[in-house]
């Protein structure tokens, strides 16, 4: 280890010290007493809820006016998650469970003393919740503490779903079910009448008699946060482990079922510059099959994409290729099961979980996309997901065809396999193994790249959590290095969080299905900090303060250091939702390679850069008609200075239409090379719900220093559940005098649900 290394080291590491020192004491004076009172009912004590089984059939209009819901057993008593954590909700609510031999029902009644004022600011499929009132329910249908689905809605009757694996590490908010939800305003709040068919879900009674069960509610114009069974403000309804008991449904009907759904698709394509549009057509089907009560096959034909939402552009200013995230239904369903790694941190702006840009083992986004985003053919696949033997397993093979080009073939075909197995043990914990491979059809010489790895997860006392990985790689031409690993330990409490740790990736790695910036590396990383709430705070608009540190450091094998960024922020959460983040930013890059950081300049040369950037961001009320988020940079980028402004203003004047403009501004000036820039790029959204089944949305994307606009419209019907029909149409013009023709293409795409 470097005498740099070592610096560094002992600077995180007595940082870590103070903060660790300080978090019990600073917890004595900030913890209130119903914290305490919280966690000590949540060790002692598991909410207990019976369903009630009915023989008559219940009408699905949101009124509750059957005598089933009079006569069944009421969960209430929420407590608070926000802002006062483990005191009463200030509203009461009401949630009563029945089932048929088809259907569990779900029956809320959500008492406000001031209805008028709830907020409903979405009616769109999958809202965002946090901008609302809402209501949400998490079922762990196996019972294993660690996975769910949730279903949300709110007062317009809007429906949300998700698949929730390992308490959160994976959040698929793609995940679609069948089922049912009605909505009613009354004189004293609203109610809701869900319906979710027990096909649509995954159980095996013969293991578990009882399913885990939660309720939340928001409370939006309060930003209070409420559940059944407590949660702490560290964590969301995605924490099952705190979830209660669901009792008495362990007669009802089997979770087995088939369904088929085809499509087929018609597109008119004209490429950029292009003279004439060609047509053509497409069909395909999507089988889905209940192998067992807890195992579902999935087969697709010929999938087709063309309806995925398009990819939002950034200004890129580092020498790495953007991360875009998966957006194929097909890859997102059930994606959790094939997730390694530990747990993103809860955000307080954003609680969806963020993969990892320095390893992610498996990204689906590499099968069937090229690197320059063109769609890859595939025949077809296979995945077959659940638990069987004790073990969850989830097990995918998919074989795209070759693509040519003018010079010949561009992407050979592919054959591409994946492998997860996951045991759990004692609670919360777990362990599993991995295999990813990719073998190249039809080429001359050997074309493969091979992957397995383990992992174990586990929940030590005191809300810590370590986690761990090793993989080891093979592929021809390849020799030495072949491995990746990856240790962290982490705590997350109301007052103090904190994880640390490191990533190794060898020389000689290769993961053709993953996702990584370098290989030849070694990543510190530091993440903590404090969430003080003193009293004084309560009356000045501030909910919580965080200063933090988020600190990552590079080094090769040799121990040189290669990269830091090292983010000291304090950022202060507001009671309406608003919020506000100054830090300073030192960064290190050796590069060894120049690279292009704008078109207009030379390359960067190679060598070693070092500055310090100063940001200021922030959001105001997500939840009002006019809100905004902006960030400020200001300081030093590589060898020179810039300054950055990113600006999103969103409109809402009805829970129908929603539109954004944003716009993100760099203007930067280099000493290697001597030349100044600007990077400019407008974006557009705009969303209009006709009903909570049918949708407009639009996405257009300016680059002035490209003369480039791209827009992307989708207009979607949803015409039966799980079937939809979809018009596309996708534009790019170049807007300089001598611009090629303009390149567009139109889609149309029927799919149809049938269950069988």
């Amino acid at each position: 280890m470097t005498s740099r290394v070592r610096h560094v080291v002992k600077r995180m590491a007595a940082v870590a010290c103070v903060i660790l020192v300080a978090a019990p004491l600073s917890a004595q004076r900030n913890n209130s007493p119903p914290d305490a009172a919280l966690r000590d009912a949540a060790a002692t004590s598991v909410r207990s809820l019976g369903a009630h089984e009915v023989h008559g059939g219940i009408t699905v209009d949101g009124r509750l006016d059957e005598p089933e819901w009079r006569d069944a057993t009421v969960a209430d008593g929420f407590t608070q998650s926000e802002p006062h954590t483990g005191e009463p909700a200030t509203e009461r609510t009401e949630v009563r469970v029945l089932f048929d031999a088809d259907r569990l029902y779900i029956g809320a009644y959500l008492h406000d003393r001031s209805p008028g004022e709830i907020v409903v600011n979405d009616i769109r499929k999958d809202f965002v919740p946090d901008q609302q009132d809402d209501f949400e329910v998490i079922l762990d249908t196996f019972h294993d503490h660690r996975n769910g689905y949730v279903f949300l809605t709110n007062l317009a009757g809007a429906r949300g779903d998700q698949q929730v694996a390992n308490e959160g590490r994976e959040i698929n908010a793609s995940w679609d079910g069948v089922w049912t939800v009605k909505t009613r305003r009354v004189d004293d709040g609203w109610m809701v009448e869900m319906a979710i068919p027990f096909r649509t879900l995954r159980f095996d009674f013969s293991r578990a008699e009882n399913w885990g069960i939660n309720f939340s509610r928001h409370i939006r114009r309060r930003n209070e946060v409420s559940f059944w069974a407590p949660v702490p403000r560290s964590y969301t309804l995605a924490r099952v482990s705190l979830a209660g008991e669901l009792t008495g449904i362990a007669h009802a009907g089997a979770a087995r079922d088939l369904r088929v759904k085809p499509y087929v698709a018609t597109r008119t394509v004209r490429e950029t510059g292009g003279i004439r549009a060609a047509s053509s057509g497409a069909a395909g089907v999507d089988v889905k099959y209940g192998v067992t009560p807890s195992l579902t096959l999935d087969v697709t034909v010929n999938p087709d994409f063309a309806q995925a939402e398009a990819d939002e552009q950034q200004v890129n200013l580092t020498q790495f290729s953007q991360f875009f995230p998966e957006k194929r239904e097909f890859f997102l369903e059930n994606s959790g099961i094939f997730y390694v790694g530990d747990a993103a941190r809860n955000n307080r702006v954003s609680l969806a979980p963020t993969p990892d840009e320095d390893m992610l083992l498996f990204f689906s986004r590499r099968i069937g996309l090229s690197p320059d985003g063109r769609s890859v053919p595939i025949p077809g696949g296979v995945r077959l997901t659940g638990r069987a033997l004790g073990a969850t397993m989830g097990a995918l093979s998919m074989r795209t065809q070759a693509i040519g080009g003018p010079a010949g073939v561009v992407q050979a075909a592919n054959e591409y396999s994946v492998l997860r197995l996951r045991r759990n043990l004692f609670a919360g914990s777990d362990v599993g193994i991995v295999a990813l491979d990719r073998e190249g059809q039809g080429t001359a010489a050997p074309d493969w790249n091979r992957l397995v790895g383990a992992d174990a997860n586990f929940r030590l006392p005191g809300e810590w959590d370590w986690n761990s990985y090793g993989v080891g790689s093979r592929k021809p031409g390849k020799s030495g290095g072949q491995y990746t690993y990856r240790s962290t330990i982490s705590h997350e409490g109301n007052f103090f969080h904190a994880k640390t740790g490191v990533l190794e990736i060898g020389s000689g790695f290769s993961d053709d299905i993953g996702y990584f910036r370098r290989t030849n590396t070694r990543k510190y990383l530091l993440d903590l900090g404090v969430r003080p709430r003193p009293r004084w705070l309560a009356g000045t608009g501030v909910r919580e303060m965080h200063p933090h540190v988020t600190w990552n450091y590079y080094e090769n094998l040799h121990g040189e250091m290669t990269a830091k960024n090292l983010h000291s922020g304090f950022s202060v959460f507001l009671n309406d939702g608003g919020f506000a983040e100054l830090s300073v930013n030192p960064n290190f890059q050796r590069i060894d390679v120049p690279f292009r950081i704008s078109p207009s300049i030379a390359p960067i040369p190679a060598g070693s850069y070092g500055w310090t950037d100063y940001q200021l961001k922030g959001g105001t009320n997500a939840s009002r008609a006019l809100s905004a988020t902006y960030t400020f940079i200001t300081g030093g980028l590589w060898n020179g200075r810039q300054r950055t402004q990113q600006v999103l203003v969103s409109a809402r004047p009805t829970s129908q239409f929603v539109a954004a403009v944003g716009v993100s501004h760099t203007a930067a000036t280099l000493t290697a090379p001597n030349a100044s820039f600007e990077a400019l790029l407008w974006t557009t959204r705009a969303n209009y719900s006709f009903t909570t089944n049918m949708f407009f949305d639009a996405l257009t994307q300016y680059d002035p220093r490209q003369h480039q606009l791209n827009a992307n419209l989708r207009f979607n019907v949803i015409h039966h559940p799980l079937s939809d029909l979809f018009v596309v149409l996708n534009e790019q013009k170049i807007t300089a005098p001598d611009a090629p023709a303009t390149g567009f293409g139109v889609i149309l795409k029927w799919t149809q649900m049938l269950s069988l």
